[in-house]
């Protein structure tokens, strides 16, 4: 892996667009999943941002939005774990140091596999398909979360990156608000919640997604590229 100049010649790739498509496709996809599903009348027409009138899950259940979902999220999830294999590589080559960086490819390599899991079991009925589905949702949000966030730290380490760093870490800080709110409401009005919980799903969604955005808007700024060599 190269980040210097001398890496523009012939076989040095540039990564940023990998980057930048397991961050876009799972964006894309809940979202055209959702319109799909609206015009064939599986969930109605709002804003589930903040109307919280469907899931996400609900978007890529039924009709022809069954087969786009598994058809693109099963793909960003082998994409996600190259992201965070290549995040590590990334980091390091920036002159960034720790465990935490170690322990990126893992926490993207479980996280994924739980998304995939979760995409999988989408669609069919039965506790134990609603048990995949909901550990796999949460483990997975749950755990990228720790993944962007162990990036960020790492990030303001490095004097060059501060300012992104700082940046990404509001997006992170966001995050965590939403999932403390969204802890405290399940436990001391849980009635409320289940009116808003499916907003809070989008929302993190969104802020996800984000993280990985800007993070393939460093990889493009640092010129992140693979070299590849023969003997």
């Amino acid at each position: 892996m190269r980040t210097t100049q001398a890496d523009r010649g012939a076989g040095a790739l540039p990564l940023w667009g990998l980057a930048l498509a397991a961050s876009l496709i799972p964006l894309v996809t809940i979202h055209m999943t959702y319109l799909v599903s609206a015009i064939e009348g599986h969930v109605p027409w709002c804003m589930p941002y903040w109307d919280s009138c469907t899931s996400i899950s609900r978007t890529g259940r039924y009709g022809v939005s069954y087969f786009i979902f598994k058809g693109a999220m099963l793909p960003a999830a082998l994409l996600g774990i190259m992201f965070w294999w290549l995040n590590a590589r990334w980091l390091r080559r920036l002159g960034g140091s720790g465990r935490g960086i170690t322990w990126l490819p893992w926490l993207g390599l479980v996280a994924c596999l739980f998304l995939a899991a979760y995409t999988m079991a989408l669609g069919h009925a039965g506790d134990t398909f609603r048990f995949i589905r909901r550990t796999g949702v949460i483990l997975y949000f749950s755990l990228t979360f720790i993944a962007q966030l162990l990036l960020t730290a790492a990030l303001l380490t490095l004097p060059a990156w501060r300012d992104w760093a700082r940046r990404l870490m509001r997006v992170c800080q966001t995050a965590l608000a939403i999932g403390i709110l969204s802890v405290i409401l399940t436990t001391f009005a849980y009635g409320l919640y289940s009116q808003i919980d499916d907003a809070f799903e989008w929302v993190l969604a969104l802020l996800v997604n984000g993280h990985a955005l800007a993070v393939a808007w460093l990889w493009w700024k640092s010129d992140f590229r693979a070299q590849l060599r023969t003997r």
